[in-house]
Order: C-alpha cells, then structure tokens, then sequence
C-alpha cells in the first residue's frame, strides 16, 4: 500500500511539473460549421496547459442564441509525459438564416492572455426532411449544403453531405452526383455530432468534399446517395422468451437515403480587365520569390524559388510564362502542394525553376508577377514581386601561354599536334575485369523487386476495392474469421468444462454463419429461421437435424448446464461439420 500511495504521489508531481512547463494553449472549433436554422450546433473552447478559473464569455452575433452547457477534462499519462485539455462547451443556435461570424474569444489561462480565431457559421433555412408520411420522423434523412448557387467557372467550392439517422450502422461513402464538376476527394472518416428533433435523437455524419464547376450555364449537383444500416426494435416473439436477450429483438434494415440535388448557375470569368498572364488561377492567393545563389558565374545554375499561398485550386496553378528572361536559359518547374486543410481549399503551392544566367552584364532578376481572379471581390488582381539583384561574374577559362626564351625576341612554339597516333605494337599488362552487372544473378533479381512491390501493392488495392464494393464479400470474410477463431475457442472452453460459455459461443457461431448465409442479421436468428428459410432451399435433412440438435442443446444448456468435459470434446466436431456445410449452403437473401 505504501509503494502504490508512493507511485501515485511521484506521478502526481511529474503531473504538475509537465503542467506547469507546457505552454497555454487555446482552441475554439464547431462541430458543424452549416446548420438548419432550429438545429443546434457545439462550439467547444479547449484548454492545454492551464485553463481559466471560469468559463471564457462568448459574444453572440444578433440572429445567435449561445449557451453553456458544461465542461469536461482529459489528463494522459505516457511514457512520463503528461497532458491534460480542458474543454468548455457551448450550444449554438441560430433564429434566422444567414451567414454569422462569431467574434474572436479571449481568455486568461495560466496568467497568460489567450485569443482564438473568428469563426464562421452558415444557417440555412429550416427544412422539412425529417418530417415523413403521416407527419411522423423519419428515420434518415440527408443534407446537400452548398456555400452559394452563384459562382464562377473554376471557382472551388466546400460541398457537405449531412446525414441523419437514429441508431446507425455500417454508414457507406456517400456516392455524388456531378456532371459538368471536378470533385476532390472525400474523407472516409466523417465527423459526427448529435442533435434532437423533437423526441428523436439523430446522430449527424458531416462529409465534406471540394467541387469545381468546369462548364458555365445551368448546372446540377447532386443528388447524393447515402447507404447504411438501421437498427429497429420489433415486437416481441412469444415463442422465444429468451429472443431479447440474445439479440433477437432488434432488426437491422438496410437503407438508401438521397441529398436532393443543388442548382448552381456558373459564369464565364469577365474578359474585361483581363492580365495578359493571366493563367486561368481562380482564387485569393500572395506570392512570395527568392532565388540562390545570387552571386553567379555565367553558366552556372540559379534556383528560383515561387511559394503561392491562399484559397482556391492550389492543384491546377501554374507559373506563369518567362517572357522577359530572354538573357536566361529557362528549365521546365517543378512543383510540390502542402495543403492546410482537409479538402485542399487552402494552402501553398511550391515551385523550383532553374535559370541559368547567358552573361556578365546581368544585373538582376526580371521582375515577377501572377494573375488571378478573384471571386469574392468579382476582379482580377495581379500581386508582383520586385526584381532580385544578383552578381554575375564572367566565366574563366584558363588559355596556354607562349613560351618566351631569355636573351631572344622570339616565342617558342609548342609543337605542333599529331594527327595520327604512333600504334602500340604491344598490349602490355592486361588486368582482369569482372563480369557486366546485367550478366550477374543477383543485379537482375534486384530489378525485379520493385515490380514485385508495385504488383503487390496493385493486388492489395484491387482487393481493398473489391471489398468496399461488396459488403457481402465483407461480410462473408468476417464471419469466417469469426467461425474459425470461434472454433479454436470452443475446444477451450470444452478442456476446461465451462458449459455456459460453450454453448453461448456455439450459438454465437450458428447465428453469424447462418445469417452470413441467408443475408439476415446475425442476431435475427432463432431456431424458428431454421424451418421458414432452410427448407426453401432444400438442405439435407441430416444437416437441417444437425442444426435443430446444436439449437435444443443450446437451449437446454440455459436451464441445465452440466455436461463433462468429455461431452462437450465431443460435440467440436460435430459443431465444426455443421458449419462447414452451412459455408457450402448457396448464399441469398431474405425474403
């Protein structure tokens, strides 16, 4: 006892010694950043390394009610380094439509004066999905949010997929619509959220993808598609009282859920104004250059580094044409994008240009400028960087001297080269050499490694691919490996006559392999499914006898559970041979 209260007090004051040299740090991030109007979303101000003696004051904009509503603590202890956040938490809820910014957040942490970034939030009018025939709920619904319906062609835009359902499962990548548009990618981890709609809880999935209108005119976005699984509670089978609690009282539906579709009109960029290097960039971006070395011999290689910060479609940027660097000779960019958001809206835009100076008289580095459009403020702008002075010194090739003798006027001569070369009449020393490479077994083999890696890396994406497309596929895998650990599990509980456990688990096995099989839930399955679903398909009646055996053991173990060790050894087998040919049973659906 005293060693542990020892170990707790160490612990505690390297706590507060790693506390106490960490910096404050302040965070304030929403958990939605568009909502309905009616819907709340979270606004969290997270604390590291200190926090405020009480909960930070939040301004809130006309057409926002914010209110707090508590506040939770996290503390780690890992490998001796210790953190702690603490989080306060606010509901946000807009009254009105309309775009809001919730002014900066100030707070006094750890004697030190913290402020967090403006944020934004959008409220869209109130909608009445969730509202279905009858006027009762429904159960899922979904949420195609689009920032505007008016934007330029090129112009990139954050489209959000909300999804809403009570007691989801098995959530599927929603699948968009989008003729005439250029999608970025779509994270597979949404973030999730709850709200209440009336008496009914919704959890919310928020996925976020960038869309770019190619085309101008009239364009459709959407809808989108939204699979996934729902989980019901159905009445209760009286002939099975032990149904609720094996799982058999809930049903698992699957659904399909659509985003109704968006209309944008997109409009051609203005010809009027236009810079004549203009380069098809639609945005807000600055522009940093710098170039090494600056001091130079002709002929030698100077980098020029361009670094393009900001908003818009950082993938699709180009440098534009060097016309004036005609006393360079010019090489082909390369270019590397560092994004600092998810979607890739935001960030920089790398370039590394080779220039290499022609002659001594080069005093600087052209000027350098970059046009784009600018969507919000609907002109072009061009942003420019002053010319960067360098030092060019002419390049020194060494020429050999005239000889001049001492006591005449005259210059030796070198003598003159010789055409033809005396031929060798000897081959002299000879020295061995080894083998080429390309004639030698392991070099060979080595070239082949990497179209092994590429093959196997080709095969385990074919795979992954193939597995998200077919979630019975999915499934018929996970199950197997369900049996065949299930199994290994049963023999043992079986050695150490654990009755209870044996037959809860052989029961576990029948209902995952046979659900697998018939495409029901795993925890639809009772021993009334056996005669309703297995005789449609003409199993054997030894197989079917086999089954309804396995079902009065399990249920006869619940009230009487003794059987040796010897018995339940000897049901393995007979378990093992059950689910063997229920894997050879045809694979359907329920009806």
């Amino acid at each position: 006892m005293e060693v542990r209260l020892l170990t707790f007090c160490l612990l505690w004051w390297l706590g507060g010694q790693g506390l106490a040299i960490a910096a404050p740090r302040f965070t304030a991030a929403l958990d939605r950043t568009t909502i309905s109007v009616g819907e709340t979303a979270t606004l969290s101000l997270t604390f590291h390394g200190g926090s405020p003696d009480q909960p930070p004051s939040v301004q809130a904009p006309a057409g926002l009610a914010i209110n707090y509503s508590g506040q939770s603590s996290h503390f780690t202890i890992i490998n001796g380094q210790t953190s702690s956040s603490l989080t306060h938490t606010y509901q946000v809820t807009p009254t009105r439509p309309g775009d809001y910014v919730i002014p900066a957040i100030q707070a006094v942490a750890g004697g030190v004066t913290l402020s967090s970034q403006p944020i934004r939030l959008r409220a869209t009018k109130a909608s009445s999905s969730p509202v279905g025939p009858g006027g009762t709920l429904n159960a899922a619904f979904a949420k195609l949010i689009l920032p505007k319906t008016n934007v330029y062609v090129g112009e990139v835009l954050p489209v959000e997929i909300q999804l809403y359902a009570q007691n989801p499962q098995n959530l599927n990548l929603p699948q968009l619509k989008a003729d005439g548009f250029t999608l970025g990618t779509m994270s597979n981890q949404p973030a999730q959220s709850q709200i209440q709609i009336g008496n009914a809880i919704y959890v919310v999935f928020t996925f976020r993808v960038a869309a770019t209108p190619a085309k101008i005119g009239e364009l459709t976005l959407g809808p989108a598609e939204c699979g996934l699984n729902l989980r019901y509670r159905r009445a209760r089978d009286l002939r099975d009282p032990f149904a609720d609690f094996l799982g058999g009282g809930i049903e698992v539906r699957p659904v399909t859920v659509y985003a109704p579709a968006q209309t944008l009109q997109v409009q051609p960029l203005p010809t009027e104004n236009r810079p004549e290097n203009f380069g098809g960039a639609v945005g807000s971006f600055e522009v940093a250059v710098s170039a090494s070395p600056t001091n130079a011999v002709v002929g030698d290689p100077i980098t020029l580094k361009v670094q393009i910060a900001g908003q818009g479609a950082l993938d699709s940027l180009a440098l534009p044409p060097l016309s004036d660097w005609r006393e360079f000779t010019v090489y082909p960019p390369t270019s590397k994008v560092a994004p600092t958001d998810p979607l890739g809206l935001s960030g920089v835009k790398s370039f590394e240009q080779v220039v290499i100076p022609q002659n001594a008289e080069i005093k600087e580095l052209p000027a350098f400028s970059f046009s784009f459009f600018d969507p919000e403020k609907k002109t072009y702008r061009t942003v420019r960087h002053a010319p960067i002075a360098v030092s060019i010194r002419p390049s020194t090739v060494v020429q050999p001297q005239p000889t001049v003798l001492a006591g005449t006027g005259t210059r030796e001569q070198p003598p003159a080269a010789r055409d033809v070369v005396h031929i060798k009449p000897h081959f002299g020393t000879v020295s061995g050499f080894r083998p080429l490479l390309v004639q030698q077994p392991w070099f060979l083999g080595l070239q082949a490694l990497p179209l092994a890696g590429w093959l196997a890396a080709l095969l385990w994406r074919l795979r992954r691919e193939k597995l998200a497309k077919d979630p019975r596929l999915r499934r018929r895998l996970r199950v197997h490996q369900i049996v065949r650990n299930g199994l290994h599990e049963l023999r043992g509980l079986a050695a150490a006559n654990r009755t209870e456990e044996f037959f809860a688990t052989v029961f576990r096995l029948l209902q995952e392999q046979l659900g697998e099989r018939l495409g029901l839930p795993a925890t639809a399955i009772t021993e009334a499914v056996l005669d309703e679903q297995l005789r449609e398909r003409n199993i054997s009646e030894a197989l079917l006898s086999d089954l309804h055996t396995l079902f009065w053991a399990c249920n006869e173990a619940r009230y009487a559970p003794s059987k040796t060790a010897q018995e339940l050894e000897s049901l393995v087998p007979k378990v093992e041979s059950v689910l063997h040919d229920l894997r050879e049973l045809k694979e359907g659906t329920a009806s």
